[in-house]
């Protein structure tokens, strides 16, 4: 292809449960993401994915030819059903109705995963003692978000390209460690039959957590959101706010170190979602590494694994424009 279709702007969305985020990107560009783009929406408000679409070209005032579209869900031919919200997404209709040449569906956590090698410094935060993390050569990251959901993926580096993995590692089973863990496991499957990490890892899965621990420990002070939670917990002015999000920050780090098992990740794991910024503190405090870094024969190999949290606040639509930078004009 040539001409305005080729060198134009790309449409980009990072969709979630909660809320769509939409940007344009230049592809010509080292850096693709155009920040002074970006807009979000909540996507109650909207019918449909194209609804939202619509809003933020019209907004704009721009039209693009090209999208690259990145989904909390399972992306199966052309089809999504996005995770914890009701939109069914086609990406054939998608392109009809937005008037575009090319249209890509990734799933969110494959745009999060090769986002990373576009991070600067101040975007990322180590936690640990464990080595800074290496982009160079060959690589194998994994990436674990908490958010709506519990997203996880892997990041390749391989030849100077980069690939990702798109998963649905969140729903892989809860495995218990403790004897408190397992009260909580109990009460879960009461509740909901099936436990999987995304039922404790994520911002509902706190609220669980919290109402869990506070039926085991007859300490429960009512359903919190997980904004009540957080903020009690950090004003330390709730002991079952504060047992909850140092069990949260445990347990993510017990699920980050599986995946890097999992995916054969020893050159790190990267930690992102809504939730990563806020729970930064807790994370720093010795939990997290520790229940990461306890992996029985594996203990030892585990502890040179670094760990760092991503901090840029529109890591999925970089994500998303790096998507862009891979993909042919056509």
């Amino acid at each position: 292809m040539s001409g305005p279709a080729a060198t134009g702007p790309v449409l980009l969305a990072d969709v979630g449960g909660t809320n769509v985020r939409f940007a344009l990107a230049d592809p010509l560009r080292g850096q693709p993401l155009l920040s002074d783009s970006i807009r979000r929406y909540r996507v109650v408000d909207f019918a449909t994915f194209t609804d939202a679409a619509l809003a933020y070209l019209g907004e704009c005032g721009v039209r693009a030819r090209r999208g690259v579209f990145a989904f909390a869900g399972q992306v199966r031919d052309g089809e999504v059903q996005v995770t914890n919200h009701s939109w069914s997404v086609s990406r054939e209709r998608v392109r009809a109705e937005l008037a575009l040449a090319h249209a890509v569906f990734v799933n969110d956590f494959a745009a999060m995963s090769l986002c990373v090698p576009l991070l600067g410094a101040s975007d990322v935060h180590r936690i640990g003692d464990a080595p800074p993390p290496s982009l160079e050569g060959t690589r194998t990251f994994a990436v674990v978000g908490p958010g709506t959901g519990l997203g996880v993926g892997a990041l390749l580096l391989r030849e100077g390209r980069a690939a990702a993995l798109e998963t649905e590692g969140g729903h892989t089973s809860f495995a218990p460690r403790t004897e408190e863990e397992i009260e909580v496991l109990r009460r879960l499957t009461a509740r909901f039959g099936r436990v999987s990490n995304e039922r404790l890892l994520c911002g509902s899965g706190l609220s669980n957590l919290h109402e869990a621990l506070g039926e085991i420990h007859g300490v429960l002070d009512g359903t919190l959101t997980p904004e009540e939670i957080t903020r009690r917990a950090g004003a330390g002015e709730d002991a079952a706010c504060v047992r909850a999000v140092e069990t949260f920050c445990e347990l993510l780090g017990a699920v980050a170190g599986d995946f890097v098992l999992a995916f054969g990740a020893w050159d790190g794991v990267w930690l992102a979602g809504g939730l990563t910024p806020l729970l930064l503190p807790w994370l720093e405090r010795g939990g997290f590494r520790r229940r990461f870094e306890d992996k029985g024969r594996f203990t030892e190999a585990m502890t040179r694994v670094p760990s760092t949290a991503i901090l840029h606040p529109d890591a999925g639509l970089l994500g998303a424009a790096a998507f862009a930078l891979q993909e042919p004009a056509a």
